[in-house]
């Protein structure tokens, strides 16, 4: 019975060695990272900024009174299409009282000063037929009653233009016609409204917006770092929010000499001529976004920016691990060259037919490959038996 006791001791002692010594080793193996790799290619690459900004007419031109008034009426509509001298508006004259009642006072006094400049030249001339006073006498009493006529002719003008606006009855200043020819973008103003005419001290009041639509500019702004890369002339790929999978091709013109400080950057304005289309309708304002290249290279060296990593303890130098044997790879320090957002330039480090790591494989267990490999072969074996069957 005790022989029988120890033997049951000693198998129970050996089962639970076996049992303690597979656990551990179970939880002591360690997951194993396989990763996949690729090669450095050849390809072109092009480095390209976007500038956001908007669709504009080349030229807008603003339509002022000539005289201050009330708009009495409106002849055209936002989105007309006008030539030059259409009519526009009509204004209706509203004189000032105190230059109204200064315009008649003034010309009260003008009619005395002729009245009296008459009877002396009547006066003058009498004496001149008989011989009485010299001809030169007599020409200065005519001449002040001739400029005492106009004086009073041009008050009376004055009158009238404070009255009607226009001289003789005629509605010339009163009707605002289109200085060019264009399509109206904007009316601020409506019937009713008060406007001032424009002058030296005053830039009058709006009536209407005029801009050819056949000739639009894009308006938009770039970074500082990427200004100096623009090159005159450069071309463009505009593309507009209002208008899906088209793109305008466009010509660089203009590149503002100063920044502006914007969210703690500075931007530069850049105008462009773009090449409209006429089987789409361009509306001024439109948001758009301007494809710029600011450098290209062709056949040159690259990889993935993926496959790049930066050794923080070495002043974030970039480099790759290139394979050198069965899961193993050797750290390469690389030098950089332009990147299209995607792929990047290989300056040096690197040469064709390296195999670089990819980053992204998740780490596996060597007996989990083991076991898949053995069922895709299992897979394979029935498979082969199902077919010898048929």
């Amino acid at each position: 019975m005790k022989k029988f006791l120890l033997i049951l001791f000693i198998f129970l002692f050996v089962v639970a060695i076996v049992f303690a010594g597979g656990y551990f080793m179970s939880s002591n193996k360690k997951n194993v990272e396989v990763f996949e790799t690729e090669e450095p290619f050849r390809t072109s690459i092009v480095r390209k900024t976007v500038a956001a900004g908007t669709v504009i007419p080349e030229d807008e031109v603003e339509i002022k009174p000539q005289i201050s008034g009330i708009i009495e009426k409106i002849y055209v509509e936002e989105g007309d299409k006008i030539n030059t001298g259409d009519l526009i508006a009509r204004i209706k004259v509203v004189p000032n009282e105190q230059s109204l009642n200064s315009a008649k006072n003034n010309i009260k006094n003008l009619q005395i000063v002729l009245d009296n400049a008459r009877i002396l030249y009547n006066r003058n001339k009498s004496l001149f037929d008989k011989g009485i006073i010299s001809s030169q006498e007599f020409e200065n009493a005519q001449l002040s009653f001739d400029q005492a006529k106009q004086n009073l002719r041009n008050s009376q003008s004055d009158l009238q233009i404070i009255k009607k606006g226009s001289v003789g009855g005629s509605a010339a200043n009163t009707n605002i016609r289109a200085t060019v020819s264009g399509t109206i973008l904007v009316i601020p103003v409506k019937e009713g409204d008060q406007v001032i005419e424009s002058n030296t001290f005053n830039a009058g009041t709006s009536i209407a917006t005029i801009a050819d639509l056949g000739k639009m500019i894009f308006e938009g702004k770039v970074d500082e770092a990427e200004v100096g890369k623009l090159k005159p002339n450069s071309e463009l790929k505009v593309s507009l929010g209002a208008i899906e999978d088209k793109e305008f091709n466009a010509k660089l013109t203009f590149v503002a000499p100063k920044g502006v400080e914007e969210s703690g950057a500075v931007q530069f304005k850049i105008k462009a001529d773009v090449a409209l289309d006429d089987n789409f309708f361009i509306r001024a304002g439109y948001s758009a976004n301007a494809s710029i290249e600011l450098e290209k290279k062709e056949d040159v060296l690259v990889i993935d920016e993926a496959l790049l990593r930066f050794d923080s303890r070495n002043d974030d130098k970039p480099y790759v691990e290139i394979e050198t044997g069965d899961q193993e790879f050797e750290k390469k320090y690389i030098e950089l060259g332009i990147s299209d957002g995607k792929n990047i330039e290989i300056l040096s480090g690197v040469k064709e037919g390296d195999k670089i790591k990819v980053w992204n494989v998740k780490a596996v267990k060597k007996e989990d490959v083991k076991e898949e490999t053995n069922t895709d072969d299992d897979e394979n074996d029935d498979s082969e038996d199902d077919e010898s069957n048929d």
